[in-house]
């Protein structure tokens, strides 16, 4: 079965497990609060880059953490959470591994050639 089920935090998780180049959405964009214009603009730019080679969803309702267990509920392998430091500090996004729970901070620059080499394999 792709369907899997694991702990995070002392909570039950079920996810489906597909294999980053057969899931259906690649990628969920995130950004950190739907009403602050400047965190939405960054993550919509991001999200129209995304669009044009992945399928790609866009989730900016609820807290994070709900977000993240929906895209994990419908086996997206990844997502992209746009916060106040993209903004004010270092124009970086947090990525969360689906599988994996861990984030890495990269640069807006080198999102698409991670997720390339991820899910592509290239």
């Amino acid at each position: 079965s792709a369907y899997a089920q694991d702990e995070v935090n002392g909570e039950k998780r079920n996810f489906l497990k597909f294999d980053p180049k057969i899931a259906p959405v690649k990628v969920t964009v995130l950004p950190l609060l739907k009403n602050k214009e400047q965190l939405v603009s960054v993550a919509r730019e991001l999200y129209d880059k995304l669009k044009m080679r992945w399928n790609v969803s866009w989730d900016a309702s609820g807290a994070v953490g709900r977000r993240y267990r929906r895209a994990d509920e419908v086996g997206t392998p990844f997502c992209i959470t746009i916060d106040f430091d993209t903004i004010e500090k270092d124009a970086g996004v947090t990525i969360r591994d689906r599988d994996t729970t861990e984030q890495i901070r990269l640069s807006m620059d080198e999102v698409i050639p991670y997720l390339s080499e991820k899910i592509d394999g290239y």
